[in-house]
């Protein structure tokens, strides 16, 4: 849902809860800035991708389809 923000023009854009079985955000490539995954190769921190998921990359994103939720919102912001 898109709303403006009171006393603002900024919008507020919210985020669906995405629930997930045990596995399955593993099964797909997902959007971070490009500066935390590579912080987070290095360092191995966790980083979080526009759909909620929160995890350490290891794998060569390029193995796996787009997550479809982390696609949408990607799209919405491109507008």
């Amino acid at each position: 849902m898109t709303q403006v923000a009171p006393g603002s023009e900024t919008l507020l854009l919210e985020r669906p809860e995405v629930v997930y079985e045990d596995g399955d955000h593993d099964r797909f490539s997902h959007y971070v800035p490009k500066a935390k995954y590579l912080e987070s190769m290095v360092n191995g921190t966790p980083v979080l991708a526009l759909c909620g998921k929160l995890w350490i990359p290891t794998a060569n994103p390029e193995r796996f389809p787009v997550c479809p939720t982390c696609k949408e919102i990607y799209d919405t912001m491109k507008k």
